[in-house]
């Protein structure tokens, strides 16, 4: 007996291609997993003068203890209000978060130890890795705020991502260091503020070397 071959509905092949353009069409708009969901552009008005007198408001609270004991000169991270060097210590490594078994974790936590002068926490406590090192300590206004914006020396961020840094765990935790500590000399909002209003009005270095 001859066979017949069964075709495939055409309105069924049709309405297949439709939900695989419908779904193609969603994830594209949908951003994907690694597209950006916010693509505008940062608006920048050049005033120079505006910019540097943010910048020095920004400059007191990097030079701070608070921020500058884990941006040393050297691969030790200071320590205390008076910045001296880590009693334990501990050296950089390559990925900031220290060596062999001597690890910041150990001693850093999530969260803070309860305590006098006990240790800070953060659940990404460490330094800046060992190919960027970005330093502040003995740092002028002029050298830190043209580090601050190279992305070669500043952990390849461009002004969006330096923008949105001010809220990083890390650098927020600034203001919540622990019993015994020093607060910044500005609160993290008006910190904030000076730091966007320096970044979009220009991100102009004070002068000097």
């Amino acid at each position: 007996m001859k066979q017949t071959k069964r075709r495939f509905p055409v309105k069924a092949f049709v309405f297949i291609n439709l939900l695989l353009a419908m779904a193609a069409t969603m994830a594209f708009t949908s951003g994907g997993g690694n597209r950006s969901t916010d693509s505008s552009p940062v608006t920048v008005k050049k005033d120079s003068i505006t910019s540097i007198k943010a910048f020095r408001q920004v400059y007191t609270v990097l030079m701070s203890a608070r921020c500058m004991n884990c941006h040393p000169s050297g691969d030790i991270p200071l320590q205390g209000d008076d910045n001296h060097l880590h009693t334990m210590s501990p050296r950089r490594g390559n990925d900031g978060k220290g060596v062999y078994a001597m690890k910041c974790s150990n001693c850093h936590q999530s969260t803070n130890t309860p305590g006098l002068h006990t240790p800070p926490g953060n659940p990404n406590w460490h330094l800046p890795p060992a190919n960027m090192k970005m330093v502040f300590q003995g740092r002028t206004p002029h050298q830190l705020a043209k580090q601050l914006i190279d992305p070669r020396q500043n952990g390849n961020k461009d002004l969006k991502k330096l923008i949105a840094h001010a809220d990083d765990g890390l650098v927020v935790g600034a203001w919540n260091p622990g019993d015994g500590r020093t607060l910044p000399p500005m609160s993290h909002d008006a910190f904030k503020k000076a730091w966007i209003t320096w970044l979009t009005t220009g991100a102009y270095a004070p002068k000097g070397k």
